[in-house]
């Protein structure tokens, strides 16, 4: 059967086309009930059972099945995906509803109705010729979808009667207007509440019952302003006097935020609750800039939470904020107030419960894990047990008259403290796709024990002969590049950089691929990785291990003694590596002068090499810039840490390093030149000026003058900013250096002009990832273009899909983001977990000067923390901020950036949610405020009378104590070697 639908669309031009679009209605669609014996074509999917239905429901007392409206669906999917509503109808209208509103709700759906269990049936209304319904003249697209669900429940009670015994179909719905309607035409419905209240046991779902408001809060007092409506907002944005933005949270202040705005170079600042008007971190936001007298500047406060300044400020609005902002007009910034959400970005949180007195209470407040969050009001009945776990909580909507956003529970992760749980609210909380492998992507792996083929053998270049050998960290499972050196018959020098052949594996389409897609990128926690690949590719198969044959990608090139580039070839390869090598073991064979074997050679030479091709890279401005990288030492029975030490770094890891950058740099010439349009890139935009405000004015403080027009003079710049009284300096500048740059980016070439490719903290054009296909998707992308350049692949739509490999592209610059996030995340776990029960004096590097704190850097533990001041309004000690040269001053001591403290670290695990570690200060000595030094180390500095020298010496000491320690070690090494 054949219905048709017309459209008349006028052009700018005048001109009108009628457009005729075909519509097929079928008598054959079957209703999904075993039973049936109306319906004639059966299909495979005939699911809904007549002897398990659902029957035990107290206000519905004969079998039935639910027919589940859109709003249940997007509202309440996660009392759908517990298993208790099975035989449940899903039609058409509603799927294609749930997947234009909310794309995660629709995966999620689409797992429930894949599960054979579940007994979700599908049923095709919109082709079906008894419950197809037309759009009526005036009708809004929602009425016309309502009243075709209502339709399709009608058609299934009037369909299910089997001889005699009829099968009720109930309209799930909290829909009031389509429940109003329904019950008109004598269709039978139920709310959500209702029927989970009406079944055996199921006091746990009722925590689960999404909240849009509750009653006593709808009676309060408005606490902020009215949201302006869609087309409000909309007119507002044509006529240029509302902006469009994303909001992001300050991590340091709760009342600030800001908005980034598209094509407005600085972000907007926004400050105080009204004018935050209930945005959270993430949502795409409205907002009206305010008149320019009322532009303020991020407060020097740190305040993370209401706590600190009381409630009765906060209402009063009389907060410590007020004395904050900035009277100079020169330092404040744009600044605005949000008057609408266009788009909200909730998620769910994880977190705990804040601790309640009140017995029998259900209303409890959720403290989520980032604090960028604002607490979460919900209605829980299992408080005993839950304030003593990790829960997840989900937003459900945020009231004018109510100070917190309205949500619900979701689920218990584990035991607070609980490493396990930690790590689980990690990958949650930064979005890392965590579970197992499908089992459609284990069935595509190859069987082990697996060969290669001798055909593809014959079509790769065999180079088993060379002495190639991998340099990768201690423990490294995933080992995807390997290099080689030899001297060639002209002189020259063959260098061979041997990435893992992951694509061979991983062809496009398939289950892996799409995983692969997915995820991204390994993701590295401190005592776990979550692979990209199954550990057969990852750990084995593409991991270029030691005496075993491994299929390869290869970029060699030829150069001369200089390290000049005379030429390059790309190939797929096989190759059978000589040495898996740590860093240490390749630097002392480096070193060693009495090993001469052609592995140690090679070394030596690629050593060399790559000593002048860093060189070069910092001839043309290439930023050395700094991070405080740790490395724990955890205990092998318990997993918890027993040392920490900053990360060393060697020779051989710029070796490694140098090859890595100059392979992705041919590579990404190589692919643009073949492919200018798609070709998947790297950059690293120029950071603004403003960007480098907190530098300039840090190296100014100290008598340096940081040039920053170009990333030449950057470098140069840093170069030359040294004190001999504060050794680690140079460190903490370009420390705050990287805390300037913009975030690197994948893109797409054909998106951008080829001036807009360069990569700013490398000095070079052009940039892209090549070298690890096992833990970073991107690099697959590349490998799929050069396999296609050098005629060893075809391409496939999808490569050549500007927009497509756009998205994708965008996709994996968030899951960088969030990778990073989560290793940070797990790095400071663990330091609390090291700091438990721990008192330790530690010397630190004040980082910032606050109006309340100082901003510490600890070397040894490579972490930063906060000394707060003036906490303590007994207290006869006062610290005065100095706003123009950013320093604190208390009596005859002053604090400024970058000078040498001693404190004493613990961790406060009074709030369990935030734990966090405490700096006291121990030296420069302020009575009243510094406290006594937990041991002699300290006893012995606290008698010098100068804290940079006591501080400059105990460095200095150090370092020849390191020094000593090393000789040692490699004269032990040597002798053993001897012997």
């Amino acid at each position: 059967m054949l219905t048709t639908k017309i459209f008349f669309r006028k052009t700018k031009g005048g001109n009108v086309f009628k457009t005729v679009r075909e519509h097929y209605l079928r008598d054959d669609i079957h209703c999904g009930f075993k039973a049936c014996k109306k319906c004639i074509y059966k299909t495979r999917n005939i699911v809904l059972d007549d002897d398990n239905s659902n029957i035990n429901c107290s206000k519905i007392m004969q079998p039935y099945y639910l027919l589940i409206d859109t709003n249940i669906i997007l509202d309440q999917i996660d009392i759908l995906e517990e298993d208790v509503i099975r035989n449940a109808i899903i039609v058409q209208t509603v799927l294609e509803e749930v997947k234009h509103k909310s794309s995660n709700v629709y995966k999620r759906l689409k797992t429930i109705i894949s599960n054979t269990q579940r007994k979700f049936y599908i049923f095709v209304n919109e082709h079906h010729k008894d419950t197809y319904v037309e759009r009526n003249p005036g009708e809004s697209t929602n009425d016309r979808n309502d009243r075709a669900i209502r339709v399709a429940t009608k058609w299934y009670n009037a369909h299910l009667d089997i001889d005699g015994n009829k099968i009720k179909t109930i309209l799930l719905t909290d829909d009031a207007r389509n429940r109003e309607l329904a019950e008109k035409e004598g269709i039978p419905t139920i709310t959500m509440e209702d029927y989970i209240l009406s079944l055996e046991n199921s006091g746990f779902l009722v925590d689960k019952l999404c909240k849009k408001s509750y009653g006593i809060i709808s009676d309060g007092p408005e606490l902020f302003p009215c949201h302006f409506t869609p087309s409000e907002i909309h007119d507002g944005i044509k006529n240029r006097k509302l902006l469009q933005g994303t909001f992001t949270a300050s991590r340091e202040n709760f009342l600030e935020g800001f908005v980034n705005v598209d094509g407005v170079e600085k972000t907007i600042f926004i400050q105080g609750r009204s004018n935050l008007n209930r945005a959270v971190d993430g949502d795409v936001v409205a907002l009206e800039l305010l008149p320019e007298d009322q532009w303020s500047s991020p407060s020097d406060i740190v305040l993370q939470d209401e706590e600190e300044i009381g409630v009765d400020d906060i209402l009063e609005k009389k907060t410590v904020l007020d004395k904050s902002v900035s009277s100079n007009k020169m330092e404040r910034t744009s600044t605005g107030k949000i008057v609408g959400i266009i788009r909200r970005n909730w998620r769910q949180y994880c977190g705990i419960l804040q601790p309640s007195n009140i017995e029998g209470n259900v209303r409890h407040l959720f403290v989520p894990a980032e604090r960028k969050i604002p607490k979460i009001r919900i209605e829980t009945r299992q408080y005993t047990v839950l304030s003593k776990q990790r829960i997840i909580v989900a937003i459900d909507s945020w009231p004018r008259n109510s100070r917190y956003p309205l949500g619900h529970f979701v689920r218990a992760l584990g035991e607070i403290g609980d490493k396990t749980t930690e790590n689980e609210v990690i990958l949650l909380e930064h979005d890392i796709p965590h579970s197992r492998f499908s089992n459609d992507v284990l069935s595509s792996l190859p069987k082990i024990p697996w060969r290669i083929p001798e055909a593809e053998l014959v079509q790769r270049e065999d180079l088993r002969n060379l002495d190639i050998c991998s340099v990768d960290p201690p423990g490294c499972t995933d080992i995807d590049d390997a290099l080689h050196c030899r001297d060639l018959p002209n002189g020259n020098l063959e260098v061979g950089v041997h990435i893992a052949d992951v694509t061979y594996f991983m062809k496009p389409g398939t289950a892996l691929d799409k995983e692969a897609a997915l995820r991204t990128r390994t993701i590295y926690l401190v005592d776990t990785r979550i692979h990209m690949l199954p550990d057969i590719l990852s750990g084995n198969l593409c991991s270029l291990r030691e005496k075993q044959d491994r299929l390869t990608f290869s970029c060699i090139w030829e150069m001369d003694r200089d390290a000049n580039v005379i030429n390059v070839k790309y190939c797929k390869s096989v190759i059978c590596s000589r040495a898996e090598l740590t860093y240490e073991e390749a630097q002392l064979k480096i070193d060693d002068v009495t090993q001469q074997d052609s592995l140690a050679k090679s070394l030596r030479i690629l050593n060399n090499l790559a000593k002048k091709l860093k060189a070069k890279r910092l001839e043309n401005g290439a930023l050395v810039l700094a991070s405080p990288e740790i490395r724990f030492q955890v205990d092998c029975e318990t997993c918890d840490p027993i040392e920490v030490e900053v990360k060393k770094l060697r020779d051989t890891n710029s070796m490694v390093e140098e090859f890595m950058l100059l392979a992705n740099i041919s590579v990404a010439k190589k692919i643009v030149e073949e492919f200018p349009e798609f070709a998947v890139l790297r950059r690293h935009p120029e950071p603004p000026s403003a960007n480098f405000e907190p530098l300039i004015k840090a190296g100014k403080n100290q008598g340096f003058i940081i040039n920053v027009n170009s990333g030449k003079e950057l470098a140069e710049s840093l170069d030359k900013c040294h004190k001999e009284s504060n050794p680690y300096f140079n460190t903490m500048l370009r420390i705050l250096a990287t805390r300037c740059m913009m975030q690197a980016v994948y893109f797409v070439s054909g998106m951008h002009q080829p001036c807009d490719y360069y990569h700013y903290g490398l000095a070079c054009p052009i940039y892209t990832h090549f070298t690890s296909p096992i833990r970073r998707y991107a690099d697959v992308l590349v490998h799929r273009l050069l396999a296609v350049c050098i005629g060893s692949d075809t391409t496939y739509p999808d490569l050549l899909d500007k927009k497509k490999i756009h998205a994708l592209c965008n996709y994996m610059n968030y899951r960088n983001k969030m990778a990073q996030y989560a290793h940070r995340a797990s790095v400071a776990l663990y330091t609390h977990i090291f700091f438990r029960e721990k008192f330790e004096d530690e010397e630190g590097y004040i980082l910032f000067v606050r109006k309340n704190a100082l901003q510490i850097l600890i070397p040894k533990y490579g972490l930063e923390g906060t000394l707060y001041l003036n906490t303590n309004k007994e207290s006869s000690v006062t610290f005065i901020y100095n706003s123009e040269n950013h320093s604190q001053t208390c009596g005859n001591v002053v604090f400024r950036t970058f000078d040498p403290v001693i404190v004493q670290i613990s961790l406060d695990r009074v709030n369990v949610q935030h734990e966090k570690l405490i700096f006291k200060l121990v030296n420069p000595f302020i009575s009243g405020f510094s406290v006594t030094p937990v041991s002699a180390k300290s006893s012995n500095i606290m008698l010098e009378e100068n804290a940079k020298e006591a501080v400059k010496r105990k460095i200095e000491t150090k370092k020849v104590s390191d020094d000593n320690t090393k000789s040692k070690a490699h004269k032990k090494k040597q002798k053993k070697r001897k012997h």
